[in-house]
């Protein structure tokens, strides 16, 4: 299931792309399909192992193209091992909203992407997110857990401040929402409600099968209900005060 739209992100064979915060990988994955040079980072090294494994797998099965690379590797956000200018393309999906300092990891994503560079950020959506908060503490009051909540404004502001350039927002994952609200309703611990298996259901059985009817439904409900904000931006070629005065 991806957040961002590679369709509205494009992205080019040998590409050097760094999914930041990859958790289980599924940016990384796609990246590695579509032929990039993908590093997948991330803070918890259990789950790096497993995108390492997956990415191992993929390798074996043929499922990435000739000159596709992937490393799996355990990092600290806020301080990439990477030199200014690495990477032709970032992306942080549903990470910003963890992390204390949001302004020190976009700065160290702007200094490790390279001018004219392309960056996918993606946050929970205010509203749906504000729900969440409401119905339940323990969805948000967790160790590692949720600490703001972002409203698109502000997220694109911070990203204008960063010196980045937005091109292009949109909501994902609609079908989602009424999840996660009837999680933190039964209890966000508590998989055995009746409403939260079913809806469950449902879910695993729109991601397997991508049936027509929820794609279309979907594709409605995401501006008004979807779970995700996603926001697309470049860093410009030239240092930002050049920029503006050109």
């Amino acid at each position: 299931m991806l957040t961002v739209d590679f369709s509205r992100f494009p992205l080019a064979p040998g590409d050097r792309v760094l999914d930041l915060g990859c958790g289980a990988g599924r940016h990384a994955f796609e990246c590695y399909r579509r032929g990039a040079q993908v590093v997948a980072l991330d803070r918890n090294g259990e789950e790096i192992r497993e995108v390492a494994k997956w990415f191992a797998a993929m390798k074996e099965a043929g499922e990435a193209p000739a000159g596709a690379t992937a490393t799996a590797m355990e990092g600290d956000a806020l301080a990439l091992p990477f030199p200014d200018d690495s990477f032709d393309v970032v992306i942080i999906s549903e990470v910003m909203e963890h992390i204390p300092d949001d302004k020190g990891v976009l700065a160290e994503m702007v200094r490790v992407l390279k001018p004219g560079g392309r960056i996918a950020i993606t946050v929970p959506r205010y509203g749906p997110e504000k729900v969440c908060w409401t119905l339940s503490d323990a969805y948000h009051e967790v160790e590692g857990g949720h600490i703001r909540i972002y409203k698109a404004d502000e997220l694109l502001a911070k990203i204008r401040e960063a010196g980045l350039r937005p091109y292009g927002t949109h909501h994902a994952h609609a079908l989602h929402s009424p999840y996660w609200w009837l999680k933190c309703a039964f209890g966000v611990d508590n998989d055995k409600a009746l409403p939260v298996r079913a809806y469950h259901k449902l879910l695993v059985w729109d991601i397997m099968k991508k049936p027509l009817a929820t794609r279309v439904a979907e594709r409605a409900l995401n501006p008004v209900i979807g779970k995700s904000f996603v926001a697309y931006a470049t860093k410009p070629h030239l240092p930002r005060a050049e920029a503006d005065a050109t």
